[in-house]
């Protein structure tokens, strides 16, 4: 659930805020924190370009019927040096761009992310089963080679 959070998390356009909202919303839905920062990994310098492009497009298409009219390199470049009084305007459709994109890809990798912790649960409860073994079978040996048996 932590993971899938800071999926979540990366989509949004609050940069330097990825980490509140992912531990906010792991916090709320009973997930991991650490697993929840490892999430937002999602969200870096060669994902981001792409992430911001395609929930501004996303976002404007739901909002005014149309992907507007910026392209990635503009979208990066505003979303990083517009004055906070035009960043609003990029920040909607983006905002609602990430939210319908982020929603899916934090189930997806939620998914993902839990059948590989079941695998690696799994694989490691037979490692210690093995030891476990191991270890009374070498004892009831052990034990019958000091009574003489």
């Amino acid at each position: 659930m932590g993971f899938a959070a800071g999926v979540f998390a990366s989509f949004t356009p609050f940069i330097g805020f990825h980490f509140v909202i992912c531990f906010a919303i792991a916090y709320i839905m009973g997930g991991n924190m650490i697993a929840a920062a490892l999430g937002t990994w999602v969200g870096n310098p060669i994902t981001f370009p792409f992430i911001w492009f395609y929930t501004y497009k996303f976002g404007n298409l739901l909002l005014h019927g149309h992907e507007g009219a910026l392209s990635m390199r503009e979208v990066s470049g505003q979303l990083l040096h517009l004055s906070f009084g035009n960043l609003v305007d990029l920040l909607k459709p983006m905002t609602l761009g990430g939210f319908m994109a982020g929603v899916p890809m934090a189930i997806i990798s939620y998914f993902i992310i839990r059948r590989l912790v079941f695998v690696y649960q799994r694989s490691r409860l037979a490692i210690i089963a093995r030891r476990t073994e191991k270890r009374v079978l070498d004892k009831v040996l052990h034990r019958g080679e000091s009574h003489g048996e």
